[in-house]
């Protein structure tokens, strides 16, 4: 086993289903986007769906249509831009569209998008009333740390949406969903916590939240290295005395990125620090023993969390896991109901 990639619908089930509770009614709508934030868009979103999910959220036509051909009952809502080719592929896939920019398209169902403080997508005003339109939104820049700010941002979408009627409101994302109940509204598009990763990088259980991802690799090769001597590019680690270390044959080709030296991970079950410099393919861990060629080496999962990896990495869980290398040629994927 070079690599292998799991992904457990059971606790993404599990998660829709702890999400429903916190919403309370409003509507779960599932956001599935770069595959599902590397997890497996068609995958998750058919799960999310049986779990009680109402709809699903992709970022590009493209994505939308790739889950229609697999998905043909599923509503699936495009979040971002689109051309004029992907609104005609739109209306014949009976895709629904976000208008973020003033002008309301004809002959697909919409969702006239305002900003209200994001500063990205988004019109100041709404447009004159459409047909099509079905939905109105918003997207909150810091429910995940600056709680009065989204609601300046909530405080404004309800005053220019307070005369519609007929329509969907929506702006609640996972941090809001969690933490922000004014915000959850008629819908609300929950993307990362649906993962099981923490929208606040922190432990996903403190939400009753299941990581839906584990990664698994193995020790490829076992060796003592003498005192003095080093281990990989750049002699980052040189040891201070005699160490045994185990390669892992995964690098930042399969999305262990080079600044992840210095996270831990499981060997046989137990932490072990990575040192050195992450090559291409493999990394280097520092073992307390001579331990036998494929000894399991857990990534992430059995309690090592990927919101540790962001914090050694200075980054997010979404930037990780969307970096994952899944192809079959560097690694394995096994789907899995726990």
């Amino acid at each position: 086993m070079r690599s292998e990639l799991r992904i457990d619908l059971g606790a993404l089930r599990r998660n829709v289903a702890a999400l429903r509770r916190v919403l309370e009614g409003t509507e779960l709508w599932a956001v599935v986007k770069a595959n599902a934030y590397g997890h497996g868009a068609v995958d998750c979103g058919s799960a999310a769906l049986d779990a009680g999910a109402t709809a699903l959220c992709t970022a590009t036509v493209g994505e939308a249509l790739a889950l229609r051909g697999k998905l043909p009952l599923a509503r699936l809502i495009v979040l971002g831009p689109y051309s004029p080719v992907e609104l005609a592929q739109a209306g014949e896939a009976g895709l629904e569209l976000v208008s973020a920019g003033g002008g309301v398209p004809e002959g697909v169902p919409v969702h006239v998008k305002l900003d209200t403080g994001m500063g990205r997508w988004g019109t100041s005003e709404l447009p004159s009333p459409a047909r099509d339109v079905v939905g109105v939104m918003t997207h909150l820049a810091t429910a995940d740390s600056d709680l009065d700010f989204a609601r300046a941002q909530l405080e404004r979408f309800r005053e220019a949406t307070a005369s519609l009627t007929g329509v969907t409101r929506h702006a609640a994302n996972s941090a809001a969903a969690l933490r922000l109940p004014e915000a959850r509204l008629d819908a609300a598009r929950c993307g990362i916590a649906l993962y099981g990763l923490s929208p606040f990088g922190a432990d996903p259980g403190d939400d009753g939240l299941e990581p839906v991802l584990s990664w698994r690799s193995e020790l490829a090769l076992v060796k003592l290295l003498r005192a003095g001597e080093s281990t990989g590019y750049g002699r980052r680690f040189v040891a201070a005395h005699d160490t045994w270390i185990g390669v892992v044959p995964v690098g930042y080709a399969d999305g262990f990125r080079r600044d992840l030296t210095g996270a831990e991970v499981l060997v046989a079950g137990e932490r072990r620090r990575v040192v050195g410099t992450v090559s291409m393919d493999a990394v280097v861990v520092e073992l307390d023993r001579e331990l036998p060629a494929g000894t399991e080496v857990t990534i992430v999962g059995d309690g090592v969390l990927l919101e540790e990896h962001a914090r050694v990495a200075e980054t997010i869980t979404y930037e990780l896991a969307c970096g994952l290398d899944r192809a079959p040629e560097r690694s394995t994927r096994e789907v899995i109901e726990s």
